[in-house]
């Protein structure tokens, strides 16, 4: 198979690191080049590959490689439809990020555009790609618990704030700034955007679709944050599932501009568990669970070396397949879309509270 020319844009999304390998080392892929948002990020990069042409803006970009088929948009939030829209004018295939966005009009027309020109375009969600959660998904096809009762799941990470800024700005996470209940000086944009991942895997795994949603909204661990940093959801599904979820920015963090080891206070910075309860029994999941732990350099403490990048192969892999054989993605605009709409609905219980039904 032809060998897909894919390049990335902006550089400002906390995956963007994580691709690196797999687009330079995938026989699938013939990685083009870059462009970034700024100097910093563009040296970032600079300093982290080697041979990859890399520009200071997306039209130069497009303009000196009009072989580009696909792109990752590794950029922020409220900058994905203007960079669709160029993918759009010039036939580009899209790999974007985890929140399209939270705006349902601009998702819309997010949909329309991919399907007037006939794009590919897939939601950058990983966790479907983990090996965990492929055993939990056999697990459940078989029955080996019965049908699934109760969905709890914790998504909790450190504070991307520090080395993406952008996730720290209502405007540009959430797209624009709304408070995030009357008389609470936040906003809109914070943990709870970063975490998509275990409202999509609910769904996922059930089959079924979002019924009522209750959140509350916890008081900050960061008080210089203007965004939200801690929530609890809870909720039913129309399939009678009840769940619990927690998609927090609850781990500490050393606020360093480059994430790295030192980055973390606590040794692990993220932690994906899923506790499945069936009509025949109970399994539990750390989706992040196979690492190599160690003490030492650089702060002379416990760390963590990660271990799960066949993930990212995985995504490649079918966003690759999907190009080269006319296929509609898994994680596909209007398959995502009732995963934000359940984000929003969190917000507005948060906001009103109140649960919501979908």
């Amino acid at each position: 198979m032809k060998p897909l020319k894919i390049a990335m844009m902006s550089m400002t999304h906390g995956h963007t690191r994580k691709y690196y390998q797999v687009l330079k080392e995938n026989p699938k892929l013939d990685w083009v080049a870059v462009s970034t948002a700024n100097d910093e990020v563009k040296e970032i990069f600079l300093n982290s590959v080697d041979g990859i042409p890399c520009y200071d803006s997306e039209l130069a970009m497009l303009d000196a490689h009009p072989e580009i088929e696909a792109v990752v948009l590794a950029s922020e939030n409220s900058d994905h439809l203007r960079q669709m829209k160029l993918c759009a004018e010039r036939g580009i295939h899209i790999l974007s990020m985890k929140i399209p966005t939270f705006d349902m009009d601009e998702y819309e027309e997010m949909i329309k555009i991919v399907e007037e020109n006939g794009l590919v375009c897939q939601i950058e969600l990983e966790m479907h790609y983990n090996p965990v959660i492929a055993r939990l998904k056999e697990l459940v096809k078989n029955k080996e618990i019965g049908d699934i009762k109760a969905f709890n799941a914790t998504n909790i990470t450190l504070s991307p704030v520090w080395a993406f800024p952008w996730q720290g700005v209502p405007e540009k996470s959430y797209g624009k700034r709304v408070s995030i209940k009357e008389g609470d000086h936040r906003f809109r944009g914070g943990a709870l955007c970063d975490h998509p991942h275990i409202f999509d895997m609910i769904r996922h795994m059930t089959g079924s679709e979002f019924d009522t949603i209750y959140a509350e909204v916890a008081p900050n661990i960061r008080p210089d944050l203007e965004e939200e940093d801690m929530l609890s959801v809870i909720g039913r599904m129309k399939d009678g599932t009840i769940f619990s979820l927690d998609p927090s920015w609850s781990k500490m963090e050393n606020r360093l501009k480059v994430p790295g080891p030192g980055w973390e206070v606590f040794p692990k910075r993220m932690e994906v568990n899923i506790t499945l309860h069936g009509e025949k029994g109970t399994v539990m999941a750390d989706c992040f669970g196979p690492n190599v732990y160690h003490s030492g350099l650089p702060n002379d403490r416990y760390t963590v070396q990660y271990t799960y990048f066949d993930e990212w192969v995985g995504l490649i892999d079918e966003f690759v397949d999907n190009i080269r054989n006319n296929k509609t993605p898994l994680i596909n605009l209007k398959w995502h879309k009732k995963t934000v709409e359940a984000m929003n609905a969190c917000y507005e219980s948060i906001a009103t509270g109140q649960p919501v039904k979908l």
